[in-house]
């Protein structure tokens, strides 16, 4: 990379794992397909956190965050209800199986009602939380207190710190990203941060799954956990790396407890946001659109870090639903007037309905109910669906 790239002979760049060295130069900017810069070095930018350098450091955020969550939430599903399916399969394909009287050694509980920790509400952790809440779970949201409107509103818990959301959850994913590095102690802010404090406060048995940053866990704290039963299970994805026949990256550090705890753990290469090729190919076509638009226009989407002089921030990008509500997403709704007047519609007869109770007498009210009932019913479902459907819900962001 340095022999191809270390004289300044290619003006920007588009990488998706591979480590860009800080030697390089790319005068114009480069372009990290999917959300996570910290494999982006040039000092063109001024390394990962893109703060400083002469160009811009742009990525491609929400692209993978649905596939991350989802498959997130299948290491949950995997573990959790803890019905023995393949057990219960291979008695079963063997005949070995009698409902009547054994089924009742085998007793599990739903999802629904147990409490969820989330530690971030970015993309990904919003995702991850709504599928949470899809299965009726009760979620913990730790987040920066600006986030604490938004989060309530979607009908999340709000959790001012880690020790909050964890406290008395059956579940924990953390989805926070590693934070800035700092040169002095070699080392990223959010390193360790998943604990023994933390972990200590999950009820026993708990479920941690982090498909973030490999780093973002104590695994000393977790192997501890694991050893007390206090966690039953940790779901890990995070870089591994094998060059010259020697083992490196993140994930190093839990391959130490395979051996002990190896029927309880699932570790991923750093995959889950990997999986799915239309998101892939959907964000290599963005981050061409975008270094497109730096090197003919000097207009830069998805900033990460700070602008150089000489560029314009033309916002953010993501796909529709993730990330929540802009007021591109609301002018674009309000362009297509078949659109706006069935929201209109269907939100005016809830509404209206609703006024005309809170103004009915007792008596009134009750003959509302029966006669108006069956329209409020149909509208309101309506309004919801045509909500989701042009995802209306999670914050709104002037960008």
């Amino acid at each position: 990379m340095l022999a191809e790239a270390g004289d300044g002979r290619y003006d920007a760049v588009i990488a998706a794992a591979t480590f860009i060295p800080a030697e390089t130069r790319f005068r114009l900017g480069g372009v990290r397909i999917g959300a996570g810069t910290g494999n982006m070095g040039s000092a063109s930018w001024g390394g990962g956190s893109g703060e400083g350098g002469e160009a811009p450091l742009m990525n491609t955020p929400g692209i993978n965050s649905r596939a991350t969550a989802q498959m997130a939430m299948k290491a949950l599903l995997k573990v959790r209800p803890d019905l023995p399916v393949d057990r219960l399969n291979t008695l079963v394909a063997g005949g070995q199986f009698d409902t009547g009287k054994d089924l009742r050694h085998y007793p599990t509980e739903k999802l629904e009602g147990k409490r969820l920790a989330v530690i971030g509400y970015g993309n990904i952790g919003r995702e991850f939380a709504r599928l949470g809440q899809a299965f009726g779970m009760r979620v913990a949201i730790h987040a920066r207190p600006r986030h604490q409107k938004w989060i309530e509103l979607e009908g999340f818990d709000y959790a001012a710190t880690m020790e909050d959301a964890a406290r008395g959850a059956d579940a924990l994913s953390v989805h926070l990203g590693l934070g800035a590095f700092d040169p002095d102690a070699q080392r990223y802010a959010n390193a360790g941060l998943i604990g023994d404090e933390v972990l200590s406060l999950l009820n026993h048995g708990a479920v941690l799954i982090n498909y973030d940053r490999g780093e973002l866990v104590d695994v000393a704290a977790l192997e501890r956990a694991l050893a007390s039963g206090h966690i039953s299970h940790a779901a890990i994805d995070a870089d591994l790396f094998k060059g010259g026949g020697t083992l490196s990256g993140p994930m190093l550090p839990y391959l130490k407890l395979v051996e002990a705890y190896g029927q309880r753990l699932e570790l991923l290469p750093h995959a889950a946001a990997d999986t799915d090729h239309p998101s892939r190919v959907a964000g290599a076509k963005q981050a061409v659109d975008q270094i497109h638009a730096v090197i003919t226009e000097r207009h830069v989407t998805n900033l990460k870090g700070s602008l150089p002089p000489g560029f314009v921030d033309m916002g953010a990008k993501v796909p529709p639903g993730i990330g929540g509500i802009t007021p591109r997403h609301l002018a674009a709704l309000a362009a297509d007037r078949a659109v706006a007047a069935d929201l209109a519609g269907a939100g005016a007869v809830v509404a209206g309905f609703w006024e005309r109770l809170l103004a009915a007498s007792a008596q009134e009210r009750e003959a509302l109910l029966f006669s108006e009932g069956e329209v409020f019913a149909e509208a309101a479902n309506r309004l919801s669906t045509l909500l989701r459907k042009h995802h209306l819900s999670g914050p709104f962001t002037s960008k």
